[in-house]
C-alpha cells in the first residue's frame, strides 16, 4: 500500500471539498433548469472515491460505476470543466453533450461510465477485467454499485464467472442505506451485504466508507490481490448520502435528525480534523485551499455557460463509426 502522508491528507481535503462544491453548484443550476433530466449527487460518499484512488494505479487501472458518476471521472483525471459542460448538454462536454448526467465517459482516462440501468455496470466491470486477463495486461478494474443494485441477478452471474476465471476486479458496493427510498432491511433478510461474496468463496468484508484512510487500506489489499493473480474481492463500503436519491427525491423515508447524525462523521470534516490535529496546514493554508476550490468551481461553471450547444448535424455523426453507412439517411 502507498504510504498515507501529509500530502495525501491535503490532497484528499482539496479533492473532496472540490467534488462537494462542484456538485453543490450542479444542484443550484439544476434548479435554474440549466441542467436537465436526472441528477444524482454524491455528497457524503466522497471518502470512498478518495481512498480508492489512493489505492489505484491511475496509469493503467480502470473504473466503472452507476449513474452517481460526476466526480469519479474528475478523480481519474478528466477535466472538470468538460464534466460540467456535459451536464449542461454542451458540445465541449465529455461526450459532446450527448450523454448527460448519468453517462459520463472517458476512454482516455479509463473511466467506463456512468450507467443508467441499475446494476448494468456489474457484468461490464467483470468484462473489462476479463479483457485485461485475456490480453495479459497488468491492470485492475474497480466496479462500483449501490446497495439496491446487489438485488440484480446479473451480480451473481458476474461474481460466479469472476471467481471461476479469477478476474482482476474489485467489486465495491457503496451502501448508503437506501435504494432510492427503500432501506436495505426492507429488501433483504440479511442486511450485511458483504456476505454475498461468501457464497462464491470470494474474499469480502465490510469497510467504513466515511474514512478515506480505511478505504485506502482495504482497497489497496484488494487491488494488490487482483494484480498478483489472486482474483476478485467484494467490499461493502458503509457510507451515507446527504442529499436525496436524485434532485426529485422528497426524502420522506428518513428524518432530518438521521441526516444530521451522519453529518457528524462527514468525510471532509474528518480529514480536516486530521490536518489540524497533526498541524499539516495552518488556517491560512486551509483558507487558500478553500479559495482554489471556489475559483475552480466558478471556472467550470463559466466554461459550461459559455460553451455552445451541439449542432443538429451531430445527431447523425455519433451513431455509426462508418461514415458512409449504407442505410443512413440525413433528413434535416
Amino acid at each position: 500500500m502507498k504510504k498515507i502522508t501529509k500530502e495525501t491528507y491535503l490532497k484528499w481535503y482539496e479533492d473532496m471539498l472540490f467534488w462537494r462544491k462542484f456538485e453543490d453548484k450542479l444542484a443550484a443550476v439544476y434548479i435554474q433548469q440549466k441542467v436537465r433530466g436526472f441528477l444524482h449527487l454524491y455528497n457524503g460518499q466522497e471518502a470512498v472515491l478518495a481512498g480508492s484512488l489512493h489505492a489505484m494505479d491511475l496509469e493503467k487501472d480502470r473504473m466503472i460505476t452507476a449513474y452517481r458518476n460526476h466526480v469519479q471521472p474528475i478523480g481519474m483525471g478528466v477535466d472538470p470543466r468538460k464534466v460540467m459542460a456535459e451536464l449542461y448538454g454542451k458540445v465541449t462536454g465529455t461526450s459532446k453533450g450527448m450523454g448527460g448526467s448519468m453517462h459520463i465517459f472517458s476512454k482516455e482516462y479509463r473511466f467506463y461510465g456512468g450507467h443508467g440501468i441499475v446494476g448494468g455496470q456489474i457484468p461490464l466491470g467483470a468484462g473489462l477485467a476479463f479483457a485485461d486477463k485475456y490480453f495479459d495486461r497488468d491492470s485492475v478494474t474497480l466496479c462500483y454499485m449501490g446497495d439496491g443494485a446487489v438485488r440484480q441477478g446479473s451480480l451473481h452471474e458476474a461474481f460466479n464467472l469472476a471467481m471461476l476465471w479469477q478476474l482482476p476486479v474489485v467489486f465495491i458496493c457503496e451502501n448508503n442505506g437506501y435504494a432510492m427510498g427503500t432501506s436495505v432491511a426492507r429488501t433483504s433478510h440479511s442486511t450485511e451485504i458483504w456476505k454475498l461474496g461468501l457464497g462464491y468463496e470470494m474474499p469480502c468484508g465490510p469497510v467504513d466508507g466515511m474514512d478515506p484512510a480505511i478505504v485506502a487500506e482495504e482497497v489497496s489489499k484488494a487491488v494488490e490481490r487482483a494484480r498478483s493473480g489472486g482474483g476478485p474481492t467484494f467490499l461493502e463500503m458503509k457510507t451515507y448520502r446527504y442529499r436525496g436519491h436524485s434532485m426529485s427525491d422528497a426524502q420522506h423515508y428518513r428524518t432530518k435528525e438521521e441526516v444530521e447524525e451522519y453529518k457528524k462523521i462527514d468525510p471532509i470534516t474528518q480529514v480536516l480534523d486530521v490536518i489540524r490535529d497533526k498541524k499539516y496546514a495552518t488556517d491560512e493554508e486551509v483558507a487558500a485551499i478553500d479559495k482554489r476550490v471556489k475559483n475552480l468551481v466558478k471556472e467550470c461553471e463559466t466554461f459550461a455557460e459559455n460553451s455552445d450547444y451541439p449542432p443538429i448535424e451531430q445527431l447523425y455523426d455519433v451513431v455509426y463509426e462508418q461514415e458512409d453507412y449504407p442505410f443512413l439517411q440525413h433528413k434535416l
